[in-house]
């Protein structure tokens, strides 16, 4: 799927953070897209959710090409730990994106996990060939 999202002016830029839940899913999500990009329904809010690289990018579905919010400028270097939150600046470029943003956060993590539970039987299983207990191959025993 291919998509040109437009930006209108922005309206508003402020510093936030990302629950580490919602982060490390919509990068698994991500990564296992055939393409680096996953997209996300956000149905509870009519809101398509881009996530790629480097910036994850919310359209309103009455305008579907023209961006509503973007979380940009993520930060997932400056914690510690997988379970610390990320930082990140959302921008609001649509009269609307100050309501969603209240909303997103709880939304967006639920439509990820959503997506993840659909997409749970699509990858193949391998089996993994562990050698005896009390085996020491390669040890020089």
């Amino acid at each position: 799927m291919q998509i040109t999202v437009h930006r209108g002016p922005e309206l508003w830029r402020e510093p936030r953070s990302m629950a580490a839940a919602t982060y490390n899913l919509a990068r698994t999500l991500q990564m296992r897209s055939a393409n680096g990009v996953a997209f996300v329904p956000i149905r509870s809010l009519q809101v398509l959710a881009i996530v790629d690289r480097d910036e994850f990018v919310f359209l309103d579905s009455e305008q579907r090409a023209l961006a509503l919010l973007a979380w940009e400028r993520l930060r997932p270097d400056h914690r510690t730990g997988l379970d610390q939150a990320v930082d990140f600046e959302a921008v609001g470029y649509g009269e609307p994106a100050r309501e969603a943003m209240r909303r997103l956060p709880r939304e967006f993590h639920e439509a990820l996990r959503a997506v993840a539970l659909r997409r749970r039987g699509d990858q193949p299983a391998t089996l993994l060939q562990l050698p005896p207990r009390g085996s020491h191959r390669g040890r020089g025993a």
